[in-house]
């Protein structure tokens, strides 16, 4: 990682192919096409038709987290239909393996995946590296973060729908922040963010339960009585959607109070909290609110015992709330 100028020109290859997800063109292909056309399928009218403009989805493998996935990548084939000026897709992403107290931009020119490579928008990263405040991802740093690499295959599947424009990306990888730092980055990115040509895919699990993740919360009696909880799952959906409805209602700090209070294992938390920042300043400088709703909820499996393990995924839709 370092803080200079966009100097660093590389390919970042598709490093968890063949384990997180299938390495052959053809096979992933036909992986993402079911997904998608499944959740089409299974997916309810909403009450808001107006365009996507960002999406919270998960970053597991896709054996895991795909089919939750496949819901929010409706919205990004919606919003491309609707919107021909979208040019740009930022993915918000966090950091498991380094240390970051700050962002960090991709220093890739470009971003391999089975499907078809992606172009990364070099203007946009010089334009937050010249703020002074983002670091620049190095190769092996970037490749080895794969809650970026989940979403790119998908991007490519829904790119194949538009051929004849040539849409770019840029991953910001957001690291460990406190609450004002997490208010700081969003308002620095939030006439980013804002843009109608920008689409913004947040990347985010949430909890990750069992004694594997050092997180096995148990409700009170009186909590348990009072939410009918008499399983360990139902309790994991129960603190999950506690924290998914404080990202509906777009309260930042609300949102803090609440991982502070429960300690979720919620990895995307500071992407989360950076962009519900940004959407609370863009609101306040009258740019534009947006209507955030989860539309998908799944757990890796149902567990019954501190002895079982879980990860939750959760997937998101944010349109705008006026308008088209």
């Amino acid at each position: 990682m370092n803080s200079s100028s966009s100097s660093s020109s590389y390919s970042r290859r598709a490093y968890h192919a063949g384990s997180w997800y299938e390495a052959e063109k053809d096979a992933l292909d036909a992986t993402l096409t079911k997904f998608m056309t499944d959740a089409a399928q299974d997916e309810n009218p909403c009450n808001n038709t107006n365009t996507p403009r960002a999406c919270i989805c998960p970053h597991a493998g896709f054996s895991y987290s795909g089919p939750t996935a496949a819901y929010s990548y409706l919205a990004l084939e919606e919003a491309l239909k609707k919107n021909q000026a979208i040019s740009t897709i930022v993915v918000l992403h966090p950091s498991h393996h380094v240390y970051l107290q700050s962002c960090a931009v991709s220093g890739a020119c470009t971003i391999e995946t089975p499907l078809m490579n992606l172009t990364v928008d070099d203007a946009l990263r010089d334009a937050l590296l010249s703020t002074g405040k983002f670091e620049l991802m190095d190769k092996a740093t970037d490749e080895q973060e794969h809650s970026g690499e989940m979403q790119y295959p998908f991007i490519a599947k829904v790119l194949s729908v538009c051929p004849q424009r040539e849409i770019k990306v840029l991953p910001i990888m957001v690291g460990s922040m406190r609450p004002d730092r997490e208010k700081s980055y969003g308002r620095l990115i939030a006439s980013h963010l804002g843009d109608e040509s920008i689409f913004t895919i947040i990347s985010s699990d949430f909890m990750h339960y069992g004694k594997r993740f050092s997180y096995t919360p148990r409700p009170s009696p009186s909590e348990a009585s009072k939410q009918h909880i008499n399983e360990v799952y139902e309790y994991i959906e129960y603190l999950d959607r506690k924290g998914m409805d404080l990202i509906e209602l777009q309260r930042p700090g609300a949102f803090a109070d609440y991982l502070r209070e429960s300690s979720n294992t919620i990895c995307g938390r500071h992407p989360i909290a950076v962009w519900l920042n940004a959407l609370v300043a863009n609101s306040e400088n009258g740019a534009g609110d947006l209507d955030v709703r989860f539309v998908r909820y799944a757990q890796s499996s149902r567990a019954r015992s501190e002895n079982d393990s879980s990860v939750s995924y959760a997937s998101a839709v944010a349109r705008s709330a006026t308008g088209s």
